[in-house]
């Protein structure tokens, strides 16, 4: 990431590296399986202009530590909440990519005091359907095809690597790109026992098994925008767009042409889609008592 000062912090005894950029209202983004902060790097300078943003690498990912634990949505949503606070903010708006769009809402829902608005781009978490190349991840003995893989991957050729996935759907471009990055990273241990457990969290061999529909009217009064990929092979935009019909007051923006990654494809159209929905949106401000309105009124 040009421009972006990156750290590290200990949170609980695990070291968690996060990128930092700007100053301003604070900006969490955080990115999805078998990635890392740096999948931002095409949209982090112009987004810090006006911002604070903070990248984390999600534990079990990148350069953060890859320890034996929880890896449910539940213990990231925790983790963000920890990392926001140790470096001294109350509240912010949270953007999340994939996996961290499922954590985005899971953090919606556990804290809904510390967030503003809500940014889902190709969000995990909001329907059944997932490639099968996360469902496979889930199976029994997934593990040892995952070191034999990831190692296979990295002598591989571009030439190879793009022939494979080119088999399993994907187009060139940032969606090779980056699950090819992904695989390649599994050939560390910890990584790949992370991410193992990270899917086996919320996927199943059928595909999703978490999910936040059955929440999504929580969000009436937070301020949420939907990004997605209208050619996105790993998450259909048929999820973005049933979120966005379930969600009252939400935006959607579906970028057309675009795969998995539709802020790496286009860094500009995305800066300057997630800058008008800041500047158009009050922050949200939820009271105790006014969660506990909406949870009883939905009975």
């Amino acid at each position: 990431m040009s421009a972006v000062a990156a750290d590290e912090i200990l949170l609980h005894g695990h070291r968690v590296r996060f990128h930092r950029a700007g100053e301003g209202p604070l900006l969490v983004l955080l990115h999805g399986i078998a990635s890392t902060a740096d999948t931002w790097a095409p949209v982090v300078d112009a987004l810090a202009a006006r911002h604070t943003v903070i990248a984390p690498d999600l534990l079990g990912h990148g350069a953060s530590a890859k320890p034996r634990g929880d890896y449910s949505l539940g213990a990231y949503a925790s983790g963000v909440r920890d990392l926001v606070a140790a470096l001294g903010f109350e509240r912010g708006t949270v953007v999340g990519h994939s996996l961290g769009g499922g954590i985005a809402m899971q953090f919606a829902y556990q804290f809904p005091e510390r967030i503003e608005r809500l940014v889902l781009i190709s969000s995990g978490g909001l329907g059944r359907e997932v490639h099968a190349i996360l469902r496979a991840a889930t199976l029994p003995g997934s593990e040892l095809v995952l070191a034999l893989l990831g190692g296979a991957w990295l002598r591989a050729t571009g030439g190879a690597v793009g022939g494979a996935l080119a088999r399993l759907g994907l187009r060139t471009g940032e969606d090779l790109a980056g699950v090819a990055s992904g695989i390649g990273s599994l050939a560390d241990a910890g990584a790949r026992s992370a991410f193992v457990h990270t899917a086996r969290a919320a996927i199943d061999a059928g595909g999703q098994r978490v999910s936040a529909t059955d929440r999504l009217y929580l969000a009436a009064e937070l301020p949420t925008l939907i990004v997605w990929g209208e050619r996105d092979p790993i998450i259909p935009v048929e999820h973005g767009r049933a979120a966005h019909a379930a969600i009252p007051g939400s935006r959607l923006d579906v970028f057309a042409g675009a795969g998995h990654f539709p802020h790496r494809e286009h860094p500009a159209r995305f800066v300057a889609v997630i800058e008008d929905f800041l500047a158009t949106t009050e922050p949200a401000a939820m009271p105790e008592s006014r969660w506990r309105e909406l949870l009883r009124a939905a009975r």
